[in-house]
């Protein structure tokens, strides 16, 4: 399967709903819709998008029926973005190859402007249709738990509280179920969902995305220590610096190393209730996400 031909058809279709979705930067107020724009069509692989439209596939449903889902997960990531970097949270100055949110606009609107990119995806999620399974008020339950105090947004407030202090790996993992693996979990499960899948499939999909999500994080605090900013299109090297537990910091290098390849390994096994074929792009991804260098 050709990987980046997949991930750029898919951050194609779903650049165009997206433009069509968000409000023009000619609309009043237009520093707050430039601002919008600016973080959500900086680039970026589409990465949670792309998983949710090839988990509604791998459940026999349709790419169309889940697009909507697959751009309020981007539009809901892009909030977490902005905010990660403000002055209050990492304090970073580049995101994807160029200045973050807040050094071009100001902290104020950067905060406003994750704000209404959050109210902005629940919006764009219900319009998804509903089946015989799920209904729009199980697609805004989905995606409110996932980001909320009890997954994503609690998983940040432990990572803030985790700064200077030798956390166990046990702490650690909580942070990033939270952090980032729930987001991922909420990707396959909403495409899943929106194509009526099966309680098992449900289930598979929430393994897969769990472990998915863990071994993502994992790839990114290696990538924090090894590569360039030109590279990651983003300041490395913070973590150390502000004394964040990571895993390489925990485990070392190739210990973290082997631990994404067998969170990945778990990932792939999450899968094998789904014919060889329907499978086959989501076990693609869990491969490339494994190798990326950026």
């Amino acid at each position: 399967m050709d990987i980046k031909a997949l991930v750029a058809d898919c951050a194609a279709k779903v650049e165009a709903r997206l433009d069509a979705l968000l409000p023009g930067e000619d609309v009043a107020p237009t520093t707050l819709h430039k601002a919008m724009r600016y973080s959500l069509f900086a680039g970026g692989k589409r990465i949670r998008p792309l998983l949710c439209l090839q988990a509604a596939k791998a459940c026999g449903g349709s790419e169309e029926a889940a697009l909507n889902a697959a751009c309020a997960l981007e539009v809901l990531h892009t909030y977490t973005l902005i905010h990660d970097d403000l002055p209050c949270m990492d304090n970073d100055d580049l995101r994807r190859g160029r200045p973050t949110n807040h050094k071009v606009f100001g902290e104020g609107i950067a905060v406003l402007a994750g704000d209404a990119l959050l109210t902005e995806a629940f919006a764009i999620l219900a319009r998804v249709p509903g089946n015989e399974r799920y209904d729009v008020g199980d697609y805004v339950a989905e995606l409110a738990y996932r980001t909320g105090s009890l997954n994503l947004v609690g998983g940040q407030v432990l990572d803030l509280e985790g700064e200077g202090r030798r956390l166990s790996l046990d702490e650690l993992r909580a942070i990033h179920k939270g952090k980032t693996a729930a987001l991922l979990m909420a990707s396959v499960r909403l495409g899943g969902m929106s194509a009526g899948c099966t309680a098992e499939q449900l289930e598979a999909l929430t393994d897969y995305g769990h472990d998915l999500g863990l071994a993502f994080q994992i790839i990114d605090d290696i990538l924090d220590v090894i590569s360039t900013p030109e590279v990651m299109g983003k300041s490395i090297g913070k973590d150390a610096r502000e004394q964040k537990a990571t895993y390489p910091a925990l485990m070392g290098l190739e210990a973290a190393r082997a631990e994404a390849r067998a969170l990945t390994a778990s990932a792939r096994a999450a899968l094998e209730v789904f014919s060889a074929k329907r499978r086959e792009p989501l076990l693609a991804i869990s491969d490339y996400l494994l190798r990326r260098d950026y």
